[in-house]
């Protein structure tokens, strides 16, 4: 199979996902010699668009797993804009350490409903953005290692030139599974649908920084410490404030977060699936 091009293609709001998409991506452009190109999906303004990929590409796709599944306000961008043409693709999900319950197998049932032709994919341990206790400091090398490994199994299936029948891999996970309910440190649901980041006001100097890269546009340009829209919780503000100042203070949230720390401290595994 004669690949041109290798596409990297995330929605990354802590840079985990992007930093396990483009490091394949970037590996498997190495070894093909082709060039490499990277599609954000972080922003609103970044999902506007359509992108048609042709069977000359490797179109490698990920996203991170928010309570089992794809994040449901991020889903329609990789239904609705990412179109193949019997497109070579690998999928790819983090997780923070809990399970990916279900979030590999509906990506990669978008991009086979979309004519990707799938020939790898994999769920890989990022650490969680809700903590900085859970899978801290991964992905890490040893991380790195099998996502390199599994790009080099994709190049040599490429290179061999097998054919690739569409629904001939199969991963872990039911699509149409509901979402996970979280569970607080009483193992009774924890609601936090409406919780939404708070700002120090002694620490903010209004830089505006969290506003422009919030992936929902949901925080007041010119007051930081208001969100205007839809809370993703995604943690882009926490991560990323160079002072300090955002934080959660959601009971249900907290609990929610000392439950993980509690029952999921041990490093768990990654998992690829190639055909």
């Amino acid at each position: 199979m004669n690949i041109e091009q290798v596409s990297a293609v995330y929605f990354s709001p802590t840079g985990k996902t992007k930093q396990i998409v483009c490091h394949f991506a970037a590996s498997a452009a190495k070894a093909l010699q082709v060039p490499l190109r990277t599609i954000s999906l972080d922003l609103p303004a970044e999902r506007e668009g359509r992108h048609v990929f042709s069977e000359r590409e490797l179109v490698v796709v990920g996203g991170p797993t928010y309570a089992g599944k794809l994040p449901n306000k991020i889903m329609p961008a990789f239904r609705e804009n990412l179109i193949g043409k019997g497109t070579p693709a690998v999928a790819l999900v983090t997780y923070g350490n809990r399970s990916f319950d279900n979030s590999l197998a509906e990506l990669c049932a978008i991009l086979k409903g979309n004519d990707f032709n799938l020939v790898g994919a994999g769920a890989f341990v990022a650490q969680h953005a809700f903590s900085k206790l859970l899978a801290s400091g991964r992905p890490d090398e040893v991380d790195m290692a099998e996502v390199a490994e599994l790009s080099a199994h994709v190049i040599e299936l490429l290179q061999r030139g097998d054919d690739c029948p569409q629904g001939s891999l199969t991963v872990d996970g039911d699509a149409q599974a509901p979402y996970y309910i979280p569970k607080g440190e009483d193992g009774q649901p924890a609601k936090f649908l409406k919780a939404a980041p708070k700002t120090d006001m002694e620490k903010c100097v209004s830089c505006g920084l969290c506003a422009r890269l919030c992936p929902m546009g949901s925080i007041d340009r010119d007051r930081p410490d208001r969100v205007t829209g839809i809370c993703i919780k995604c943690q882009r503000c926490v991560h990323t404030c160079p002072y300090g100042a955002k934080y959660f203070d959601d009971p249900a949230f907290l609990s929610h977060v000392r439950m993980l720390e509690q029952h999921y401290k041990d490093r768990a595994s990654n998992k690829i699936f190639t055909r």
